[in-house]
């Protein structure tokens, strides 16, 4: 496929720049800060590498004399249980992390989330930079590999849409339906002819601004 996944190289290139400004149902403010390549990190003695959760290299950000790294990579390094409430935004560290954000004595706990990708869904599935996933089953039962899963973006349903669209013609989607508009994504068949796939996509009610994909997908 000769286009080239745009997703995380602007995103790279909006954090270099600081040119990331104000979205839209987040309170974010725009700095200007560097990516700093000096500086390396150990963790008991050894070489450890910062990475996203798609495993891209990640490097120390250095802002008016102070150094940060990514949260999640830190947690990863010493073992400790972060997940992402993206309805409160909070993140939860330790072991809060574990039930989420429970309001009362009846009510539910919020689903796990986090930028960690299923384990068993294949490599090579579109994912965004930004997305906070949500998984519901991963699993690899009897040698079958299910996962199904839901994420929040600020992508557009056009855009993953098309990315969608590509990745079902390039793996021979059979016994396909395709339905790809500016406020609806629904994509399902059978990858290869053998792995039944599903992808819905819709806009977020909760999140202004955000677009929610759910995809369920099992090898046979």
């Amino acid at each position: 496929m000769k286009r080239k996944w745009l997703i995380a190289a602007v995103a790279a290139g909006m954090m270099a720049t600081g040119s990331a400004g104000v979205y839209a149902g987040a309170n974010l403010q725009q700095i200007k800060a560097y990516l700093n390549n000096s500086i390396g990190v150990e963790v008991d003695g050894s070489p450890y590498w910062l990475r996203d959760g798609n495993g891209k290299t990640l490097r120390p950000i250095t802002y008016e004399g102070l150094t940060y790294l990514p949260i999640r990579s830190v947690a990863d390094a010493l073992k400790v249980p972060i997940t992402y409430d993206a309805a409160n935004y909070k993140v939860r560290i330790g072991s809060g992390a574990a039930t989420g954000a429970g309001t009362g004595s009846g009510s539910a706990a919020a689903p796990v989330e986090s930028t960690v990708r299923p384990v068993n869904l294949p490599k090579d599935f579109p994912i965004p930079s930004d997305a906070v996933i949500a998984t519901t089953v991963d699993t690899d039962e009897g040698g079958v590999k299910k996962a199904a899963f839901s994420y929040s973006t600020q992508e557009s349903l056009a855009t993953m849409g098309f990315v969608y669209g590509e990745y079902a013609r390039i793996k021979r989607l059979d016994n396909a339906s395709q339905t790809v508009t500016a406020t609806t994504v629904k994509i399902t068949g059978r990858l290869g002819g053998t792995s039944p796939v599903s992808i819905t996509g819709k806009p977020s009610t909760a999140r202004p601004g955000y677009n929610i994909f759910t995809i369920t997908w099992s090898e046979s």
